[in-house]
Parts: structure tokens; C-alpha cells; sequence
């Protein structure tokens, strides 16, 4: 060992780097005990240079950074151990004098584990970064640290307007604190929480998920984030939703078809007697009031039956249909509501309107959905509904006007998402317009709205004659 080393050997072999003394050919003069450990390196090699070290097919930067007589900062080259494996290594090279003439000192790290872990990283962050779900993290504290694309989609936020931010942002304020409480209490526990939660897009509209959140551990088992992962099931919502609806329709039914039988017995008892009194009762004021009587039993009679007309599942068999007498059974259904009390209805309809190929159950939802929507408008105050058809050479248009609120600014456009609603908490659902636009569409139709806010609207379905 040359004298200038030998001081100093005992202290290089305490270190847990791998070091190398080189001359400027790469032959290695001598080594720290790391080194020799895991290249297999025995003094009084005078063979040992630093290619044999080197895994095949590397580039010679080595030797060229041996002839540098500056310092190399930072490389890395791979390897091959004494067992035959291969490792990653970090290594820099420096300048040493010596009184035999200068050398050079390599100072290696073994990094494999370290690229491992980068090159895990780097799968794990595409995975993320190009899923279809979306993933949020999260520091300790709940701040959001990173969100893929696909949450951006999801919530309508850019990247830039997430992060830093409490997923708080995001919430439908259906969920009570009570309950955010009990999941904040259980993944700081270290615990995976899985469940359904409502947030809110940032266009209002709702956002359904199934969350996973799972919290991120240091080794030492400390919680230092959480990774939350989604499942839209927005749209499995609201088949579940119109499921329900189906189902209360069903019952409706039912229910309207045992009253049907209940009532319309004793109504078909007394409009007999009313008919028998008609005709014996002379007195002309006592007459009046017996026809007053005997029209609203008949008017009776028309709402049970129209109410389990309607409440019948749709056969979804598509026929000629007579668009004017459809809108006639819709307006006669929406007119017993209380709210029309003070609503005017105008028909305005062309008589030589052409029958179209369509399911009658299906778009006198449609119709009746539109004319609720004008009478909803109005908010309970005096005003008028006009409702008009008219056929031109390839299209059937149905208007329905109204002299409500209108729609505000920039909030047409979303009138036909599932769940968008300008009504109040708990007067709509936010599906009406959808459901329709939907039957209207699977017709090759289209719904168009025009609207002043303050005004009134204007919703014109356009059905297409060859349907």
C-alpha cells in the first residue's frame, strides 16, 4: 500500500461508500473494505482495472473521467458485483497528489435500490396519471398535494385551483359533519375508508362516487397523507333514481286503479240519483244545481281515470299518433293540479297536423314534464301558458310559452344535466328535462329553449314527420 494511503486505509474502510484508487489508466491501486467486499478485490492484484468492474455494453466514462484532471462531480454507471450481479452506481471522481504523482479517488454509492424505487414510482405515477378514475392525495393535514386528469375532469377544477386546497371545496353539503368527523377519526387511524359521498362539480352539478381512502405511511407507521381513489357512479344513480320513480309510478298505479274501484262505485250511485232527480225535480234553480253536481261527478270520474291511464307502464309500442289529442291529455292532466288556479292556458293548435309514428306513453311525458315546468315558472302568480302546434315540410313543432321567472344567464345550457334544477330545495329533481330530452332524442327529435330572465321561456320540442 503506497505510504501516502497507509495512514488514512483504516479510516477509508469505515466508510460506507465504495472507493477506488485509480491511476489515470484505470488500474486500481487500492481499495476501502467495501469496495473489496463486493468486487471481490485481493491485494497484490496488479490486474484489477476499473473496466473489469464495469458491466458489458457501458459506455467508457469512466476512463474518460479518469483522464479529466478536474474534479467529475456526479455519474453513474452500472456494475457487475464479485457474485455476478449487477448494481446501479453513483460515483464521482477527484484529483489526489501524492508523493508518487497524482491519482484519482472514486467515490461510489450503490443507488440500485434507490432507481428501483424511482423506476416504481415512475409506473405508479403513470397508472395514476392516465386512469379513468380519479385519484386525489393529500397531506396529513387534508390539504390536496396532487390530482390526476381524470379528477380535474370529474370536478371541473384545473389542477391549479385544487391544489392546496381542503377536499371540502368540493362538498354537496349532503353529507353531515358528524359523518366527515367519523371518516377523518378512521383513516387517521390508519384505517381504509370506503363509501358513497356526493360532491359537487364546479358548475353545481352533482358528483357520485364510491371514495376509497387510504392512508400514506412513513416507515415508521406514521400517517403523512392519504390517497383517495373514485368510482363515478353518477349515472348509477340515477338508474337507481328512476328505478325508485318507476316503482312509485307502479305503486301509483295500483293505488289509483283500487280508488278507481273505490269511488267510482258510490260516484256512479249518486251521478244515478242526481240523473233520477233531474228528471222529476221541476223547480229550475234546484235543476241548475243537480247539473252542477252531475258535471263534477263526470269531472271526477275523468281525473280517476285519466290518473290510471297515466300511471299504467308504458307499452313503448310506437304508432300513428294524433301529436294534438296527446297534448289535450297532458293539458287536461297538468289542470288539475292546485298551482294552475291562476294560469291561463291558450291552445293555439293546427288542425291539419299529420299523425307521426311515436310511443303516445312516452311523449305525453314529455309533454306533461314541459307544461309542469311553465306552470312552475309562473311561482304560483296570475299569468298564462300558450301552448301551440305547427307542421312544417320534414318537422312537427310543439311550443309551450310561459310568462314566468325565465332562466337565468348562461344556464340553458345545463337545464337538460341530470339533477340541474333552478327550482328551490326540494320542489324538483333536477330529472324531468332530462328524462324528456332523452325520449325526445331517441325519437331523432331535439328540444330547443329560448328564455329572458323575467320574462318568460320558451321550449319548442321539434319531432321530425317521419318518425
Amino acid at each position: 500500500m503506497p505510504a501516502y494511503l497507509s495512514t488514512y486505509g483504516r479510516v477509508m474502510d469505515l466508510m460506507p461508500e465504495i472507493i477506488l484508487i485509480l491511476e489515470k489508466n484505470g488500474r486500481i491501486i487500492d481499495w476501502n473494505r467495501q469496495a473489496g467486499e463486493m468486487f471481490g478485490l485481493r491485494r497484490g492484484d496488479k490486474l484489477a482495472t476499473i473496466d473489469r468492474l464495469v458491466a458489458p455494453g457501458q459506455p467508457d466514462e469512466v476512463l474518460r473521467s479518469l483522464s479529466m484532471a478536474q474534479v467529475v462531480p456526479s455519474e453513474e454507471v452500472r456494475v457487475v458485483r464479485s457474485d455476478g450481479g449487477v448494481l446501479d452506481m453513483r460515483y464521482e471522481i477527484k484529483p489526489l497528489h501524492g508523493p508518487k504523482g497524482e491519482v484519482r479517488v472514486l467515490i461510489g454509492r450503490d443507488i440500485t435500490l434507490d432507481k428501483q424505487k424511482e423506476l416504481d414510482l415512475l409506473r405508479f405515477s403513470n397508472v395514476i396519471q392516465h386512469t379513468i378514475n380519479p385519484i386525489q392525495i393529500t397531506d396529513a393535514s387534508g390539504r390536496m398535494v396532487y390530482v390526476n386528469p381524470a379528477f380535474e375532469r370529474a370536478s371541473g377544477y384545473t389542477r391549479e385551483e385544487l391544489l392546496g386546497q381542503n377536499p371540502r371545496m368540493l362538498s354537496s353539503g349532503k353529507h353531515a359533519r358528524e359523518f366527515w368527523g367519523g371518516v377523518w377519526k378512521h383513516i387517521n387511524s390508519g384505517k381504509l375508508w370506503t363509501g358513497r359521498v356526493e360532491n359537487r362539480r364546479k358548475d353545481g352539478a352533482p358528483f357520485h362516487t364510491e371514495l376509497v381512502i387510504s392512508p400514506i405511511m412513513d416507515a415508521g407507521g406514521k400517517v403523512v397523507g392519504f390517497l383517495g381513489a373514485h368510482r363515478d357512479i353518477t349515472e348509477q344513480i340515477i338508474l337507481e333514481q328512476q328505478l325508485v320513480r318507476s316503482q312509485r309510478m307502479e305503486s301509483i298505479g295500483t293505488l289509483a286503479a283500487g280508488i278507481a274501484h273505490e269511488v267510482g262505485n258510490p260516484l256512479t250511485a249518486i251521478s244515478s240519483l242526481v240523473q233520477v232527480l233531474q228528471r222529476t225535480v221541476q223547480d229550475p234553480f234546484a235543476t241548475e244545481k243537480l247539473g252542477l253536481i252531475n258535471s263534477q261527478i263526470n269531472r271526477i270520474a275523468k281525473i280517476i281515470r285519466d290518473l290510471v291511464d297515466f300511471s299504467r307502464p308504458s307499452t313503448h309500442v310506437s304508432k300513428p299518433t294524433d301529436l294534438n289529442q296527446i297534448l289535450n291529455d297532458a293539458l287536461n292532466i297538468v289542470k288539475y293540479g292546485k298551482k294552475v288556479k291562476d294560469v291561463t292556458f291558450s291552445l293555439d293548435l293546427d288542425g291539419q297536423l299529420p299523425a307521426i309514428r311515436i310511443v303516445p306513453d312516452q311523449i305525453v311525458q314529455v309533454f306533461i314534464n314541459v307544461l309542469m315546468n311553465a306552470v312552475d315558472a309562473l311561482e304560483g302568480r296570475p299569468g298564462t301558458i300558450t301552448v301551440s302546434s305547427r307542421s312544417a315540410e320534414s318537422v312537427i313543432d310543439i311550443a309551450v310559452s310561459d310568462t314566468g321567472k325565465g332562466i337565468p344567464s348562461g344556464e340553458v345550457d345545463k337545464i337538460f344535466e341530470p339533477f340541474y334544477t333552478t327550482k328551490g330545495v326540494g320542489r324538483g329533481t333536477g330529472l324531468g328535462l332530462w328524462v324528456s330530452y332523452g325520449i325526445v332524442k331517441s325519437f331523432n327529435g331535439d328540444i330547443l329553449v329560448e328564455s329572458i330572465p323575467g320574462e318568460g321561456s320558451l321550449f319548442t320540442i321539434r319531432l321530425p314527420r317521419n318518425t
